[in-house]
């Protein structure tokens, strides 16, 4: 699913996952101001997602710079202005688009990291490593999809039936999926009986976008109600729930769409494995616990109105989280690209961070 589609040079195309799915349009992104926009906006959503959409937002940024280097910046705010200084401005507008998912802060770092490394090792054409950069974050997403898909294959039991929650597929990645990745995993495998899809309210990821991807490939698919979920538990219609993030800090508190710590709650009673599926990039070793994590807040009309339409009475004051945290205790295990940590607390995660270090040196 290509809904994602840049090449250096020309602007950025994304799939406006607001009409899905009941058309395919994509939005056409010239400027990092409209990538930030783009992800404010929710054309692209998805932690892994908009990290890859960010990092190309700088490498355009990079690119307004080269732009107007050409043409003579004009004006006393051009004058002087260095290419480090545009980047750090950039970065803050595309960290300021949605403040919860660490994806986008991590590739905006990185892309600064790597222009200040060009401009220290004296690269040269900043503007080429940078898009070369942004492009690896990309493929680099879906590698990793790929193999948190065969990690966490092996722990899906025969014939499964899966609970996820919003949408972790492809279009909330570079474009294989992290929960859903692993759902891929184990249909190719023969493993995957049906998942059931909550809706996600209120911007219905799950009815809109979930279903709309597991239909596209064929896995048999039954989208239910989010007050579904403790009436499917108790009548044992599940093996497992898998489901996706959008932080994760060093304690293994996880921050993910709205009722995800509802759904952990629900499983630990009924004693369902509840697996959560995320890249290393998803990892904030700076944060401890759920404190940690800043909220973000959805306007009220999403929760007011439908397709535009009213559904409720809008002079009523609405209290809109678009994230909760789970805490370890109520994970059984989180799947990485690096492996799956079955003791998702500080010592565990950090011993995950601690591997890849000593494979690497």
């Amino acid at each position: 699913m290509e809904h994602i589609q840049w090449d250096p040079g020309k602007p950025l195309r994304l799939l406006d996952q607001r009409r899905l799915p009941w058309e395919q349009v994509y939005v056409a992104c010239s400027t990092h101001r409209e990538v930030a926009s783009a992800i404010k906006n929710m054309v692209v959503r998805g932690a892994p997602a908009i990290g890859a959409v960010a990092a190309v937002g700088m490498a355009l940024a990079a690119a307004e710079f080269a732009r107007e280097e050409r043409e003579g910046a004009g004006g006393p705010e051009g004058e002087g202005r260095a290419l480090m200084d545009v980047l750090e401005e950039a970065g803050r507008c595309l960290k300021a688009s949605r403040p919860t998912a660490v994806n986008l802060a991590w590739a905006v770092d990185r892309m600064l990291a790597r222009a200040a490394r060009a401009r220290e090792e004296g690269e040269g054409d900043t503007l080429r490593l940078l898009q070369e950069e942004a492009r690896a974050v990309a493929a680099e997403d879906l590698a990793a999809n790929r193999r948190i898909g065969r990690h966490g294959l092996t722990l899906l039991p025969a014939g499964a039936r899966i609970l996820t929650y919003c949408n972790a597929g492809a279009l909330a990645t570079a474009g294989y999926g992290t929960a859903l990745g692993v759902i891929r995993a184990g249909h190719e495998a023969g493993r995957v009986r049906r998942v059931y899809a909550c809706e996600t309210r209120p911007y219905l990821q799950g009815a809109r976008l979930t279903a709309y991807e597991l239909c596209r490939e064929k896995i048999p698919v039954t989208l239910i109600t989010d007050n579904s979920a403790g009436y499917i538990m108790f009548n044992k219609m599940i093996d497992i729930v898998l489901l996706g993030a959008d932080r994760i800090t060093r304690q293994g508190f996880v921050a993910n769409k709205i009722g995800t710590y509802t759904l952990a709650v629900l499983a630990r009673e009924h004693k369902i494995p509840f697996f959560v599926a995320a890249p290393l990039s998803t990892f904030d070793l700076k944060a401890a616990d759920g404190r940690d994590i800043p909220i973000e807040e959805r306007e009220p009309r999403e929760v007011t109105r439908l397709a535009g339409k009213a559904i409720a009475c809008e002079e009523a004051e609405v209290f809109h989280p678009a994230f909760d945290i789970t805490p370890p205790s109520l994970i059984t295990a989180i799947i990485t690209e690096r492996g799956i940590v079955r003791d998702p607390g500080e010592e565990g995660i950090l011993a995950l961070f601690a591997e890849g270090r000593k494979s690497c040196s």
